[in-house]
């Protein structure tokens, strides 16, 4: 079955920094090189940024729907 949150929280940042280190020791032009959306580099980069963003949103949404029914 899927793995828990925990399990999550901490394997997709490994993974994502596991990949983040390839790309740099692979690529020659490493963060010039990172703009084609087919190359790893490109996933390793846009990783580690989008899950911040998300939770932020996700507890932004939670919060305003929690504020919105006290009210």
């Amino acid at each position: 079955m899927f793995a828990s949150l925990p399990t999550l929280t901490v394997l997709v940042p490994l993974i994502s920094l596991a990949g983040l280190f390839y790309s740099a020791s692979v690529e020659d032009d490493f963060p010039h090189g990172c703009t084609s959306a087919t190359s790893l580099c490109f996933y390793s980069l846009l990783l580690p940024v989008t899950i911040p963003v998300y939770v932020f949103f996700h507890l932004w949404t939670w919060m305003g729907i929690k504020l919105f029914r006290h009210n």
